[in-house]
């Protein structure tokens, strides 16, 4: 089983890099072959060659787009664990707001950007944006959790006597915290998307900021060699938000919980 260990984990990195370079190879045979214009399709070497000669510009917009996805993300991230804990000793609060927080999730964000950059500050209403996307996915997860204690676990900390408040910290938030990790994991990207396409709803007004604002621009100019090198930019963002949450998430749980025990990094 060890012995079997090393080359399984080699397999795990190596095989999306080796479909990566196939496709890679593959986009660039094309392009060559059909001698696409750049303006329709630019080949991965063109891609990257546009990414290092506008890296400085590209680099400084990923850092606006970053920020404003760590302050929403944070925001989301307090906003959930806490609303959720406020559901978990209210009933009758988690049936009174609930709807509304469902209502602010299925409601299109693309469609409450122009409002918000209306009545808010621009960074503000950006940032209200990614709020608003990851927002649920935490407050739903940290429900889900904190409602599925074992209520053995939980007539055994009424047996002794255990306050609401003992039972919340000692018990339900430990329980919780496999729901928790997994909500945070997936909101890191979903701030991100928020976050995106709030600039693109800024349009001209984000001029200067985003990396989002440079694809929009990049599209106006038909500049699409720097459009496919800022998406670069934003996918590679999107996987070390992931990865870095779920690294979090497996080195929080590894020692106690069975979704991460036996599980190498």
């Amino acid at each position: 089983m060890i012995g079997r260990k090393e080359p399984d984990r080699l397999l795990k990195f190596a095989l999306p890099l080796v479909a990566l370079a196939a496709g890679a190879a593959v986009w660039e045979a094309a392009v060559r072959i059909n001698n696409l214009p750049v303006y329709v399709l630019p080949a991965p070497s063109v891609v990257l060659a546009t990414l290092i000669q506008d890296w400085s510009l590209l680099f400084g917009s990923l850092l606006t787009t970053l920020l404003t996805t760590v302050q929403g993300f944070i925001a989301a991230a307090v906003g959930g664990i806490a609303i959720a804990v406020l559901f978990s000793r209210s009933k009758w609060l988690e049936y009174a707001l609930l709807p509304y927080a469902v209502i602010l999730q299925v409601t299109p964000v693309i469609a409450i950007a122009p409002l918000l950059l209306i009545y808010l500050p621009q960074h503000v209403a950006v940032v209200t944006c990614a709020w608003i996307v990851a927002f649920f996915r935490v407050l739903s997860n940290t429900t889900l959790g904190l409602n599925s204690v074992d209520r053995n676990l939980l007539g055994l900390f009424d047996l002794y006597g255990a306050s609401r408040t003992q039972t919340l910290y000692r018990l339900k938030l430990p329980s919780a915290l496999p729901h928790i990790l997994g909500g945070l994991r997936i909101a890191g990207g979903l701030s991100l998307i928020g976050a995106v396409v709030a600039e693109i709803a800024a349009g001209s007004a984000g001029a200067g900021s985003g990396l989002a604002y440079r694809i929009a621009e990049a599209g106006y100019r038909l500049n699409i060699p720097r459009m496919f090198a800022a998406l670069l930019l934003l996918s590679i963002a999107g996987i070390v938000i992931y990865g870095g949450l779920s690294l979090a998430s497996y080195l929080v749980l590894r020692r106690w919980h069975e979704s991460a025990l036996g599980k190498d990094v």
